[in-house]
């Protein structure tokens, strides 16, 4: 048997609950959380769930970080991670200062081939490595594309704060994320790449998809399609279509709106018989590998444990399919099973995680909370798991 930390998200709630002068029925009454689900997630007898999450946070208006309890500032500091946030976030700043004249930018077939490899580096769960490259060549294409000033050039730009949103969105910085996010759209709009476009409204909808802002996640949805129709019809379109629509379909799950969940749902699997797998365009991992993947998650964020955890189980994941993707999965998986009941499953889902992207799920704050729900159970779990715990620095 094993106690609970001390600052699990419940012991957080209360605290902030404490610090805004609210009682619980009076929290439960703003956020829209049961009295009862409230009272057990300070207890810590059961997992804060991202829903939970969310709606305290808006309800106490503060960042659902702040509620997750992120970043993780001791076990980034341990990792070696958190110096590598600030030169991103100068590489950044940049942007629209022109070209260095420090800087003596390499042949576009070069920095071409090391934007698309940070990318392949953050879908193979290595967090530091795309962390360590990624602001030096931010600098670099940022220089490069302002004096070619060819679309290709800023479609590269792009794709290097494609990555630099991953990094930051990973590993919980909120705020250096919806930076690298805005610099991706404008650097998407001097290339005029609609199914760019359409790309920085999908990872806009996530970031409002974690602050529990579900309509304006999903109107963001609606401008991404709406900026898709611009493009050349063909596999690209369609998969950011396709992925734009998965990307719905979480948000509508997460709202609790169970029949728009499922017409999204509907949609992507309609693009994804289209364009069979495919993983490699703008590396999304978009095909019927990803919907099925989409579909335990909105089962899962509509509360149906026992069908999420059956349909998890289900799921075959292609060999070549990344590594980030399927730690993404298991994470999903385990939460789905730990409400379910089952456990042991719930834990050897968490191994996966950890065996499939190491970094990725120690920072994941949903491994946190389906571990933490586990603790709570108080049963006898495998000596490994208080090794798991160790690892995860809970």
């Amino acid at each position: 048997m094993y106690s609970l930390p001390h600052d699990h998200t419940g012991a957080r709630i209360k605290r902030l609950r404490l610090q805004y002068g609210l009682t619980q029925k009076a929290l439960s009454d703003l956020s829209g959380i049961p009295y009862s689900t409230l009272t057990k997630t300070e207890q810590g007898r059961i997992a804060a769930t991202p829903y939970v999450v969310a709606s305290v946070a808006r309800a106490l208006r503060v960042e659902a970080a702040t509620v997750a309890g992120q970043p993780y500032v001791d076990e980034l500091r341990a990792d070696a991670l958190d110096v590598l946030l600030v030169p991103i976030r100068e590489a950044l700043d940049v942007y629209d200062l022109g070209a260095d004249p420090d800087i003596s930018p390499r042949p576009w077939p070069l920095l071409r081939a090391d934007a698309d490899e940070l990318l392949l580096d953050v879908r193979a769960g290595d967090i530091k490595k795309a962390a360590s490259h990624v602001a030096g060549l931010i600098q670099e294409v940022t220089t490069a594309a302002h004096l070619a000033r060819t679309t290709d050039g800023w479609r590269i730009l792009a794709s290097t704060y494609r990555t630099a949103y991953d990094v930051a969105a990973k590993l919980g910085y909120g705020d250096l994320a919806a930076i690298a996010l805005s610099r991706m759209d404008w650097a998407a709009g001097h290339a005029s790449d609609a199914a760019i476009g359409g790309i920085y409204r999908y990872m806009r909808a996530l970031t409002y998809l974690r602050s529990g802002q579900y309509r304006t996640g999903t109107r963001l949805v609606r401008t991404g399609l709406g900026v898709l129709e611009q493009a050349d019809p063909g596999r690209e379109r369609d998969a950011v279509t396709g992925q734009l629509h998965l990307g719905a379909a979480v948000l509508a799950g997460r709202a609790k709106h169970a029949h728009a969940a499922e017409e999204h749902l509907a949609e992507a699997q309609r693009y994804a018989d289209r364009t069979g797998e495919a993983i490699e365009v703008h590396r999304l991992t978009f095909g019927p590998t990803n919907v099925s993947v989409h579909r335990v998650a909105v089962l899962a964020e509509l509360d149906r444990y026992d069908e999420a955890a059956r349909e998890g189980a289900r799921v075959a994941l292609p060999q070549d399919w990344p590594a980030s993707r399927r730690s993404h999965h298991y994470t999903d998986l385990a939460r789905a099973q730990m409400w379910d009941g089952d456990l042991d499953g719930a834990f050897a889902s968490l191994l996966a995680a950890r065996k499939a992207a190491p970094q990725q799920a120690k920072y994941h704050p949903t491994v946190r909370e389906t571990y933490q729900g586990l603790e709570a159970a108080k049963r006898a779990l495998p000596d490994t798991f208080l090794s798991y715990g160790t690892w995860l620095g809970v």
